[in-house]
């Protein structure tokens, strides 16, 4: 990545790149110098977006990140600003071949001897928090489950509700006292203190979803691993499990799946099933008391000095700008590069945006089963979305696109920044436990939050999530850090972001000191001591992935 340094207006992804990234808003007519070379601009080019550095004929390639990401629609002048209609998709054949893939990794000494606070279980693994889940085998159960989690998070301090309910309380006061509501002095105060009963957990979660019966019995059996993997997860402390009955997804087919995952499986698990019940009242009552006296139990676990190799970092991108892979995602790529040089486990999920980077991460596969897994899961993927009329070429969103991100391998190539660059130790279907330490590809859509499902079921205990746009995107069981690509986004959505890449933007930090500075921040969420912003909020997204067209 080059940039200009004198002026900080634009930025080269790639020696090979035949567009221009602007850092700053640029005027149609400016005169741009660049590596000693000038370009008078021929439209507007708005930060984030790009502009072409050649003249272009009818079907030339475009290339950015060293990669094709699309070919031009018409002759275009040197100094348009790249748009969806000069500029479509394009993506270079993939195949595997055998290459020495070499990589150099970066320097960590000064966390070589670092540790964090974590929860040891006695499986051998370790997490960075102490959830108790609720899991439902069936939809017919959420509506139980959204009754104890009023019940448990009211009673034991886990709540996030309380100054929404007073500030509706003091608007129902005025109401009653017939003042005028559009003038009432009546604001909205900040959260109350938190007064948790059991110090050493750090949340009751409930993993309220649509399944386990209706679809196929593909779906349920994909669902039935997806929890078990839950938990099965070291953040997962203790579980209760309700069930209706006469389901798809059966008690003993999640507990067989249970047993796959870890043989030796030993943390608590409350089972209830509402057709074996006498009332639903019942059903409520000993779910609740269970699971209270295994909260207390629970409770009695502390954290501990653990090294950093036990971290397993989940990378993700949403709400995507044309700024996010020039300084977050290469950013957290680089924190990426230093927890796979620490032992750590790194898990790049989203399959639909590695598309036209496929090559590249082929030669980085250190087996040639790898290689030809992720190559089926690929294929098989976009065979899957090109039956319904659509493909990975339709992946960016709209705010994508009017932020900066014109074709799908433009997206991808930026996005799979983020992932490092350290070779790729194994690829995991959907719902596949990582076990290699290093950088593992694991088969997810792109978007976000079946996405992060996917992570956290491959054992993702933090989970590094870059945006440009802004999303409050979080997930139950696993902290989910926000990285934001600018300032302005930074400032302007300040409840929701955690960590803030301006900087790299405006020439103030590198790459590796931004990806430093990241990972000193997952150190601290991983030991308590910082709760991101999704984890304040309760932001608990839980949605599986039914195998279904998904970009």
């Amino acid at each position: 990545m080059s940039i200009n340094e004198t002026k900080s207006l634009v930025v080269k992804m790639h020696p090979s790149d035949n567009a221009l990234v602007a850092l700053v808003d640029l005027e149609k007519g400016k005169e741009v110098t660049f590596e000693g070379q000038n370009y008078i601009l021929k439209d507007n080019v708005k930060a984030k977006h790009k502009f072409y550095t050649t003249d272009l004929k009818t079907g030339d390639e475009v290339m950015m990140y060293g990669v094709l990401v699309g070919k031009a629609q018409y002759d275009i002048p040197q100094g348009s600003l790249m748009t969806t209609d000069n500029l479509k998709h394009a993506a270079d054949p993939y195949a595997y071949r055998k290459v020495d893939y070499q990589w150099k990794s970066p320097d960590v000494s000064k966390f070589e001897n670092r540790t964090f606070m974590g929860y040891k279980r006695k499986d051998g693994s370790v997490g960075t928090a102490n959830y108790w889940i609720f899991i439902p085998t069936v939809f017919c159960e959420n509506r139980n489950l959204d009754v104890i989690k009023e019940a448990l998070h009211n009673q034991l301090g886990y709540a996030v509700s309380g100054k929404y309910n007073q500030f509706a309380h003091d608007l129902l006061t005025a109401f009653k006292n017939g003042e005028d509501l559009a003038s009432a002095n009546i604001h909205l105060n900040p959260n109350p203190k938190s007064n948790r009963v059991f110090k050493n957990i750090d949340g009751i979660k409930f993993l309220n979803h649509q399944g386990g019966c209706g679809g196929n019995r593909q779906d349920s059996e994909t669902l039935s691993k997806l929890l078990a993997s839950y938990a099965n997860h070291p953040n997962v402390v203790g579980v209760t499990l309700l069930s209706l009955g006469c389901q798809h997804l059966q008690i003993k087919n999640f507990v067989a799946d249970l047993k796959v995952q870890n043989p030796n499986f030993d943390k608590p698990l409350y089972v209830f099933e509402q057709q074996q019940m006498v009332s639903e009242e019942e059903l409520i009552a000993q779910a609740i008391k269970s699971t209270f006296i295994g909260l207390s139990e629970a409770n009695n676990i502390e954290r501990t000095p653990q090294p950093l190799h036990y971290l397993n970092v989940g990378v993700k991108c949403g709400g995507s700008d044309g700024f996010s892979g020039v300084s977050a995602n290469p950013a957290v790529g680089y924190t990426a590069d230093l927890v796979v040089a620490l032992g750590g486990k790194v898990l790049l999920a989203e399959f639909p945006e590695l598309c036209g980077v496929e090559q590249n991460m082929i030669d980085r596969c250190q087996s040639e089963e790898s290689a030809n897994k992720f190559i089926r899961l690929m294929e098989e993927y976009d065979e899957q979305a090109h039956r319904v009329g659509s493909g990975f070429f339709m992946n960016p969103s709209p705010g994508n696109i009017k932020d900066g991100l014109i074709t799908d391998a433009i997206k991808s190539a930026g996005a799979a920044k983020k992932g490092g660059t350290s070779p790729v130790v194994d690829v995991l279907d959907y719902t596949e436990l990582a076990t290699k330490p290093g950088l593992n590809l694991v088969c997810t859509p792109g978007n976000d939050v079946e996405a992060t499902t996917g992570q956290a079921s491959s054992g993702a205990n933090l989970i590094l999530f870059t945006t440009g746009l802004g999303t409050p995107t979080g997930n139950p069981i696993c902290p989910v850090i926000k990285v934001a690509t600018n300032t302005v986004l930074a400032t302007k959505m300040k409840d929701i972001i955690d960590i803030d890449c301006g900087s790299v933007i405006r020439g103030e930090k590198t790459i590796p000191e931004m990806g430093e500075d990241i990972l000193e921040f997952c150190i601290k969420v991983a030991s308590g001591e910082i709760l991101p912003k999704s984890v304040q909020l309760n932001q608990d997204d839980f949605i599986p992935w039914k195998r279904g067209v998904s970009l």
